[in-house]
């Protein structure tokens, strides 16, 4: 655990008292309340709190220990993906060859080559994929199973990969880090700060949406995608999210008061069009999830949803803001 700064630990612990503050509440309404049935809240927390394990302990062995759990997570949201979505039987053999593709992706996320991470899927991928396809001598059908594929890969692989990348991505070391100093920022890895900060973002943007929502909001932003979703949630949930973006972005990452308000809005708005583009997806396979390896959340691409467009974004931001 050395290479985690003493305030990316302190968050860490924060976050499991909140899991615990979240089973003592239940507890209670559980005792006291019992009229509502709360199967689905119990194992939202429980999978909270086995995925909050799963990743602290990932990141405290190492930055490559992040990678892998990332790149496992990949692997589990394109096998969702392509399980729900209509492939033909010849290309078989080409979903070999995206599959693989994840390997690459992260060892160039763990190696800080950026080059390649950038070109890897949406040029090499890109240009393999279909080709292997008109091998095959099958043209029927061709246009949509490519796009499936392609589409595939570059949400759940190449958005998701960003998150690994964090990890690895070198800073300037005349970077601020507010009141704290810069200091303590380069003695340590900053990359577990920014990949908390963005999760942690992430999945808080939609707590505050799905609350202000519920208390006050009644238009619905798109009532055939999404009818949960309202205005006056959304826009409760990105000022929300930005402030505590301000709030958490100076004591955990190098990020100044200002790059923080800013990476918090970005999350929030687009972290939301991600979601949509992840609902309007299981509207048109005729889906309610993805699957159901994350009881009480569906499947893992159900979870991460909010991650296909905030993690490219949010990565990028920082590499164009500090890296070297």
């Amino acid at each position: 655990m050395n290479h985690l700064a003493w305030e990316v630990r302190v968050t860490l612990i924060s976050i499991f008292a909140l899991l615990a503050t979240s089973n003592c509440m239940l507890f209670i309404k559980m005792r006291y309340y019992s009229g509502t049935n709360d199967t689905l809240i119990r194992h939202r927390i429980r999978t909270w709190w086995a995925l909050a394990a799963i990743f602290s302990l990932a990141l405290c062995i190492s930055s490559q220990g992040g990678v892998v759990f990332f790149g496992f997570i990949s692997f589990l949201a394109l096998k969702e993906f392509l399980s729900m979505s209509p492939t033909r039987r010849a290309d078989r053999r080409v979903l070999f060859y995206a599959y693989l593709s994840i390997v690459p992706q992260y060892y160039f996320a763990s190696t800080d080559n950026y080059q390649m991470f950038l070109v890897f899927i949406p040029v090499i991928m890109f240009a393999w994929l279909p080709t292997r396809m008109w091998m095959i001598g099958q043209g029927d059908g061709f246009q949509n199973a490519a796009g499936t594929l392609l589409w595939a890969l570059m949400i759940t692989v190449y958005s998701l990969s960003h998150t690994a990348y964090l990890l690895t991505l070198p800073l300037e070391q005349h970077i601020s880090n507010g009141p704290l100093g810069a200091i303590a920022i380069r003695s340590h890895h900053p990359g577990p700060g920014l990949l908390i900060f963005l999760i942690l973002m992430a999945e808080t943007n939609d707590i505050f949406q799905y609350a202000f929502g519920k208390a006050f909001g009644k238009t619905q932003v798109s009532p055939t995608i999404a009818p949960g979703k309202t205005y006056l949630g959304l826009i409760g949930g990105i000022i929300s999210t930005t402030c505590l973006a301000g709030v958490v972005g100076p004591l955990i990452t190098p990020m100044d008061l200002a790059n923080s308000f800013i990476a918090g809005f970005m999350i929030a708005c687009v972290g939301f069009a991600g979601e949509l583009c992840i609902c309007a997806l299981k509207r048109d396979l005729k889906i309610k999830n993805f699957g159901a390896t994350l009881p009480g959340h569906g499947g893992v691409l159900d979870r991460v949803g909010n991650l296909v467009f905030s993690a490219p974004l949010f990565f990028h931001f920082i590499h164009y803001c500090y890296h070297q």
